[in-house]
């Protein structure tokens, strides 16, 4: 459905169509405000809920409190995009790139929060932080959220690096109250620079956000090294270097290694309590995401 339309021009129309393909099959809303938030204790009164009292203080105290909670009816989230130059793979008219798959998937989110009048931010980066946006909800907001979007899906960046940390650690700075944190990346940092990214994310959940991140990989070719059997020169789009080689010759060795590196981040964002979504560029947006927010739906 996607790719019969040029995303050049046409991408807010194009989220508006993939929220409307499949918002109807769910029953509820699968992003809700952090509803509530302790505010204090106060002695308990006859005909106050009981599933307020504060039971560990009725045991120290032998005195009936009720927890006062802060109401906080809308959501907060933050969605947050890698432009780094291997977010443009595959460069293959036939379908979507990293980036225009994460940049369709994005503003169709944002189509959704605004349909549930929550505050949304945008902020993307690749080796530094080239826009974050206040967190709002007006009508403006979002128009200015999607002509960012589709700004970025017009330049075409060469031998940008990815620095995801510092982006993330900035994030967490900047969004003061507890949010949604959807980030859009293919984790392809340089090595030494990992443990910085998942600190990153530690960050995020240590104050107190909910983290989401789609993990976007073309399957065919950067997870099973589908190529044909012949000779290739191999281009880092970040960092420029090249090499000549025949992709059988370390097909097996760079599966495995490949494997290795999901199953690491895997297992990384597991321990950190960040939920990670894996895409395959093969899947369609529309039934990706309908997949995710059905199962986040079933959560609630």
């Amino acid at each position: 459905m996607i790719l019969q339309q040029p995303l050049n021009d046409n991408l807010e129309l194009i989220a508006r169509q993939v929220v409307e393909g499949f918002i109807i099959g769910l029953h509820k809303s699968p992003f809700h405000g952090f509803s509530v938030e302790f505010a204090e204790h106060r002695l308990y009164n006859p005909g106050d809920p009981l599933r307020h009292i504060d039971w560990r203080v009725y045991g120290r105290t032998d005195k009936l409190f009720v927890k006062r909670f802060e109401e906080e009816t809308n959501l907060r989230c933050c969605i947050v995009l890698d432009t780094s130059s291997s977010m443009q793979f595959p460069k293959d008219e036939k379908k979507l790139s990293k980036l225009q798959f994460s940049a369709v998937a994005a503003a169709s989110l944002l189509q959704l929060l605004k349909r549930q009048l929550d505050a949304a931010s945008l902020a993307i980066f690749d080796d530094q932080v080239s826009y974050f946006s206040d967190c709002r909800s007006a009508h403006s907001h979002y128009r200015m959220l999607m002509n960012e979007l589709q700004r970025v899906l017009n330049i075409n960046t060469e031998n940008k690096v990815t620095k995801a940390a510092g982006a993330l650690h900035l994030v967490a700075e900047q969004m003061h109250k507890r949010s949604l944190i959807v980030v859009f990346s293919d984790m392809m940092d340089d090595a030494e620079n990992i443990e910085d990214l998942f600190s990153a994310l530690q960050h995020l959940r240590y104050n107190k956000h909910e983290v989401i991140l789609f993990h976007v990989i073309d399957g065919a070719q950067e997870l099973q090294f589908e190529f044909e059997n012949r000779p290739y020169e191999f281009v880092d789009m970040e960092s420029g270097d090249r090499i000549k080689l025949q992709p059988q010759q370390i097909k097996e060795q760079y599966i495995s290694q490949m494997r290795n590196f999901q199953e690491m981040v895997e297992n990384r964002c597991h321990q950190y309590h960040v939920d990670r979504i894996p895409v395959d560029l093969s899947k369609p947006v529309d039934e990706v995401l309908h997949a995710f927010l059905v199962k986040r739906n079933k959560l609630m």
